[in-house]
């Protein structure tokens, strides 16, 4: 197995300027971890601005990241141009999809300190992807039961977020990438992952936090979820 020499984190990002300054920050403190406990392997941040109307873009420009404009619209075509960009950019530096981590995770999403960490220690320890569940933020103590009743947090879950994935990108690339889909892009993903490789894990050790928003950024999103617990919850 290829130790793993530089792990590229890709966020989508529509109309995010709420709530990409907080998921960017935990994306430096998660970076200095990893750089602190595996000085041998590089990081960075590619963003993909996709259709974005408010201040986003200004947002993101004040941070050291990699910076893409897609006017896809699909999340499926935006994550894909994303980790495109990033496997180029890692040749270019003469590191192969072999030793190269791509890490997903979303614009809403805030990440803990040793997310990156871990994802990397489970890649040397012979993983090809790591799923890992997302708790949400600010929802009321009801519609917070009523998730955490169809939500298996355990090791070994069955849940796929686009906002908590890792995969090394060799692996990424013989599964074909991201489906140029609308929504379910990450299950697309996942699930043809699973079929060319056992070694994966699902796991609840790497859990981040998202926007318990019921305005979903894409139709079929995790926010559309949201609402339908919401609405479930009226009745």
């Amino acid at each position: 197995m290829t130790p793993i020499r530089h792990a590229e984190v890709v966020v989508p990002a529509r109309d995010e300027q709420a709530h990409i300054p907080a998921c960017l920050h935990s994306l430096q403190r998660s970076m200095s971890v990893l750089r602190a406990g595996a000085p041998g392997v590089s990081c960075g941040v590619t963003v993909v601005l996709n259709r974005c109307t408010d201040d986003t873009a200004e947002i993101v420009g004040a941070f050291d990241v990699h910076v893409l404009t897609s006017a896809a619209g699909r999340i499926g075509a935006v994550r894909r141009s994303g980790v495109a960009a990033a496997i180029s950019r890692a040749r270019r530096a003469g590191v192969e999809p072999d030793a190269l981590w791509i890490a997903c995770t979303d614009a809403d999403t805030v990440v803990p300190g040793d997310w990156l960490r871990r994802q990397v220690e489970f890649a040397d320890s012979g993983q090809d992807a790591v799923i890992g569940t997302v708790t949400p933020a600010d929802l009321s103590p009801q519609l917070y039961q009523r998730w955490l009743r169809d939500h298996d947090l355990s090791e070994g879950h069955d849940h796929v977020h686009g906002a908590n994935l890792g995969f090394r990108a060799d692996v990424y690339l013989r599964a074909g990438g991201f489906p140029d889909v609308e929504s379910q892009e990450d299950v697309g993903l996942v699930d043809r992952i699973r079929d060319s490789t056992p070694r994966w894990i699902a796991t609840h050790q790497t859990s981040v936090l998202t926007s318990g928003r019921s305005e979903s950024r894409v139709s079929g999103g995790f926010g559309s979820y949201i609402a339908d617990l919401d609405a479930e919850a009226a009745q």
